[in-house]
């Protein structure tokens, strides 16, 4: 949501719209540096530990920016006023970005390519690819539902539980495969 939703999330947190787009660009560029730190250290480090160190720093900053709009106060119009909260939000909106980008958005795309046997390589990636852009899909248009019902704390609440939860996916379920052959890739 950082990403799709992010001018909006900084308007709703009182930022005026053109601090909401310079933090979007600060964002982005945060983005690629992530991606690119990614790209020079994936064979080094492995998959794994990038996923599972991303998904623990993701989680910390989901959980920060629902502190930071917990205890925001609230305007007449319904705006949140952050106040001192508000340079904890943004941080963490952006290190979320980060540990996001150098984590989950490069690093699955590379395991998809490694993780399925010749045979099952085609179908496994569709399905797979078809899983990510459809829960994609699902979480930006549930957003807006989310933010008007339960509140911007209340959302990235819901996310931080899953980013949690993603740890103990990573730890027993994904098999590291840097290193592994193509070839040797079993079903």
């Amino acid at each position: 949501m950082v990403f799709y939703y992010g001018a909006v999330l900084w308007q709703a947190v009182g930022f005026e719209e053109s601090q909401a787009l310079l933090i979007n660009i600060i964002s982005g560029g945060v983005s690629i540096a992530a991606c690119v730190l990614t790209i020079a250290v994936i064979d080094k480090i492995g998959r794994k530990p990038l996923l599972k160190w991303g998904s623990v720093g993701m989680a910390v900053m989901l959980s920060l920016m629902v502190v930071a709009f917990t205890n925001a106060d609230t305007a007449d119009n319904g705006d949140l006023i952050m106040g001192a909260w508000g340079p904890l939000a943004l941080i963490a909106a952006n290190a979320y970005v980060f540990f996001f980008n150098m984590s989950w958005g490069p690093v699955m795309w590379v395991m998809l390519g490694e993780m399925f046997p010749n045979r099952i390589r085609g179908s496994g990636l569709a399905v797979a690819g078809l899983a990510q852009w459809g829960t994609n899909f699902i979480i930006t248009m549930t957003f807006p539902i989310l933010l008007a019902s339960i509140g911007l704390a209340g959302a990235y609440g819901l996310y931080a539980i899953s980013a949690f939860i993603s740890i103990f996916f990573v730890v027993k379920m994904v098999h590291e495969t840097k290193g592994t052959e193509l070839e040797d890739m079993q079903g």
